[in-house]
């Protein structure tokens, strides 16, 4: 079947500009043999639309849905271009937000994806294959010039299917922990989208790097939350999520409950204008999780993050390495999270490695949270107080205090003080070398104080004006960040 997607086929569905193609049919077939059928088309120009839903009719009596496709991408250099993302929803639907017929998505990770009862790709949900209207989702992405035909072959399997699927998420606690500061990485990708590294490879990774709890963070599909049981032991505690991939820049929805045969699924198909940002980041929240910007100074169209940050929770200033391109992305970041503090909006500071293989180090950005357990409610609600710091090294310990009278507080907790007031700050690092810097930073003006390691060891202890609305700190050597901190509010 070709499908002609040309403009004036454009139908508004709600979720962004889609087309939807003509619908296939499938008939009944004897069980053991399968059946193809091809949709065909062509993306070109520039105002392609951003969903394409190629509708199908599955008869009774389907063991197993199988899709490969074709399409031509170009070479852009830093970003490919016409590249075509592929999902696929089944009969209970595809509107905005229906995460009951979403039943996964690979973007342009793979070209071939199977899903039945008993199993399903990765970032695909098993799940019975339901008689009724499925469709295919392209995503047309960064479509140039001419563009690139595409070619999308559907096989159904025909038969009964064997046995269901058994899910093992990831236990929500780690047995016998108290308060105390742990470390993780909630920005973590694996097979299930666009990483090469199994989940179990991932989290021998995140042990090596000192970690304690690491966030799945699987590009716009909720697979890798039913599987994470299989591959950490009960000392280590995993994070549920999804990085929510939108066509204006990305975000982290962290800490969702690995429930139903699915997990949470949070959707990804809209733009600033749609407005529907604030719904799917108050979905997140409801569930008790954190709706975080994710790289949001990256200088490429669509992960640039273009929503603004009122419906946000917190801000991920530090992805990856802070060397190479990675350093200027991430000192805009900064910037940027610095003046919307000074302007008085606070969203704590989160770092990140955003890990898709072996060669990005799990760990090279990672937050250090204070919590009252290793559970992922407690970790959650660390981050979203801003009790937390941000390290490249599990080998960089950091100590940050200010106190006034009586009244002592830590990063995100509030010191009161006044005009006349002084307050006592203090700040000591460990795991550091000889020349390495700490920088004290209040909301204008040259440091609030300094010092210069002369060894492994800093310490800085000096005086704030009362009065001074926040103190926060930085550590570097030379222009790189070895760790920074949230802010501890004094006003």
């Amino acid at each position: 079947m070709s499908t002609d997607l040309d403009r004036r086929a454009l139908l508004l569905a709600g979720a962004g500009t889609v087309t939807t193609a003509a619908l296939m049919t499938f008939e009944p077939a004897v069980a053991g043999t399968t059946t193809t059928k091809v949709f065909r088309g062509r993306f070109r120009g520039s105002k392609v639309p951003d969903w394409v839903y190629l509708p199908f009719h599955v008869p009774a009596g389907v063991r197993a849905i199988e899709v490969s496709y074709s399409y031509t991408p170009t070479d852009g250099g830093l970003v490919t271009a016409n590249v075509v993302d592929i999902g696929i929803f089944d009969p209970s639907g595809a509107g905005l937000g229906n995460a009951a017929g979403f039943r996964g998505w690979s973007g342009g990770a793979r070209r071939s994806f199977r899903l039945s009862r008993t199993s399903a790709t990765p970032g695909y949900l098993p799940g019975p294959i339901s008689k009724g209207r499925w469709r295919i989702a392209l995503g047309p992405y960064q479509i140039t010039g001419p563009g690139t035909p595409y070619e999308v072959r559907v096989t159904l399997h025909h038969g009964r299917p064997i046995h269901k699927f058994q899910r093992m998420p990831a236990p929500t606690s780690v047995p016998g922990t108290g308060p105390g500061w742990y470390r993780g990485d909630l920005h973590v990708h694996t097979v299930h989208s666009d990483g090469s590294q199994t989940q179990r490879q991932a989290y021998v990774a995140a042990r090596a790097a000192g970690l304690d709890f690491l966030g799945s963070s699987e590009h716009n599909t909720s697979s890798a939350q039913l599987t994470w049981g299989k591959y950490v032991p009960p000392d280590f505690l995993v994070i549920p999520g999804e990085e929510v991939t939108t066509r204006a820049g990305h975000w982290l929805a962290t800490g969702l409950p690995a429930r139903g045969p699915h997990g949470t699924w949070i959707d990804w198909r809209y733009r600033p204008a749609d407005g529907k940002l604030g719904r799917f980041t108050r979905q997140v929240r409801d569930l008790g999780g954190l709706a975080i910007t994710a790289h949001p100074a990256t200088p490429v169209d669509s992960i640039r993050w273009d929503f603004g940050y009122d419906d946000m929770d917190a801000i991920e200033v530090w992805n990856g390495p802070w060397s190479g391109t990675n350093a200027l992305t991430n000192a805009n970041a900064l910037r940027t999270w610095h003046q919307l503090l000074v302007a008085g909006t606070f969203l704590p500071a989160v770092g990140n490695s955003d890990s898709h293989n072996s060669g990005q180090q799990i760990g090279a950005a990672h937050t250090v949270v204070r919590a009252e357990t290793l559970s992922v409610e407690a970790i959650i609600a660390g981050y979203r107080a801003g009790h937390a710091w941000v390290t490249a090294s599990s080998g960089i310990d950091l100590d940050f205090t200010a106190t006034l009278g009586g009244v002592s507080g830590q990063c995100g907790d509030r010191v009161p003080s006044g005009s006349g007031d002084t307050v006592a700050v203090h700040l000591g690092v460990t795991g550091i070398a000889a020349g390495d810097t700490a920088t004290l930073v209040g909301p204008s003006g040259p440091p609030l104080g300094t010092a210069v390691a002369t060894d492994g060891t800093l310490t800085l202890d000096t005086t704030v004006p009362g009065g001074t609305s926040f103190v926060r700190a930085e550590v570097k050597r030379g222009s790189t960040m070895l760790a920074l901190t949230n802010p501890i509010f004094l006003s």
